[in-house]
């Protein structure tokens, strides 16, 4: 299973839509707070996520995560967000290892939401105050009526592929040794294929071809949706953008191999961690070409 994914809430969408509904919820008494320290997960010893009574909250916004064994989960938005990427936020990222599947992908979905209210409390078209609506998956404007809602940010992530060696790199913020798939933004206007071929060719001089979806990834810092992909490339000399990347590299089959089989242990490079789709992604072109 891709990290990320797999949290088994019903997300209830008839009930977010039903201002009565949800009120009743809230005062039940069954329904429950996910803690959270800022936006870091709260967890205890045996790893899963920490709830307390919804009725012991402090007054302030709640997001309606959705059903858990028909028991109400939300989640209370903090006074700030955080654009920092993952990298630099390192008491969620070492809780990225340790949180099992199912209690990783439900904090996940209840960061990006947390951190998008927090950023979002101003309406972008009129500048006035905003108020949660729809149960925490929307933000109204009194002044102007417009109506805000959670974005997703879709990034193309991508293994290139030539003569049977991958194409990986590495920025300066990663850890020594460390590389990974090539990955960018996509921008309006244009397809998940044209942002790929785009991409590589802006940062390493590549030109590619054929290029498939593999698999996606929804990545909470802030709120990004990973699509990752596969294309071939028609030649291999590199130019790199070194503004973007520090290095790029082809790859054999064996050093991917020693790289995913040893960890930290490996004598070559060090393959991204398990909870990252480029990881997903390499496990599945190990299997392709097996």
């Amino acid at each position: 299973m891709i990290a990320f994914t797999g949290h088994g809430l019903d997300r209830a969408d008839h009930i977010r839509a039903d201002p009565a509904r949800l009120a009743a919820l809230r005062g039940g008494g069954a329904a429950l707070l996910l803690r959270l320290d800022g936006l870091s997960p709260v967890y205890g010893d045996d790893h899963a996520l920490q709830f307390t009574p919804l009725d012991a909250a402090e007054d302030g916004e709640l997001v309606f995560l959705g059903l858990r064994d028909e028991v109400p989960l939300f989640v209370a938005v903090p006074g700030a967000g955080d654009m920092r990427p993952a990298y630099e936020q390192r008491a969620q990222w070492a809780a990225l290892g340790l949180l099992p599947p199912a209690e990783l992908a439900l904090y996940g979905g209840a960061r990006s939401l947390a951190d998008w209210h927090a950023r979002h409390r101003f309406c972008a078209k009129c500048g006035a105050g905003t108020v949660l609506a729809k149960g925490g998956w929307q933000r109204d404007c009194p002044a102007c009526e417009a109506q805000h809602f959670p974005r997703t940010d879709p990034v193309a992530i991508m293994l290139v592929e030539h003569d049977g060696d991958l194409l990986l790199g590495r920025s300066a913020r990663f850890p020594p040794r460390s590389y990974s798939a090539l990955a960018g933004f996509v921008e309006p206007g244009e397809s998940v294929e044209e942002a790929v071929a785009r991409e590589v060719f802006e940062e390493a001089g590549v030109r590619v071809r054929d290029v498939r979806y593999i698999a996606s990834q929804p990545w909470p810092f802030p709120s990004q949706l990973m699509l990752g992909c596969h294309a071939v490339a028609d030649a291999r000399d590199l130019v790199i953008d070194y503004t973007e990347l520090e290095d790029a590299r082809w790859f054999t089959r064996a050093e991917v191999a020693e790289a995913l089989a040893k960890g930290a242990d490996s004598t070559g490079f060090l393959a991204p961690p398990r909870y990252a789709i480029a990881h997903t992604l390499l496990e599945w072109w190990m299997e392709e070409r097996a």
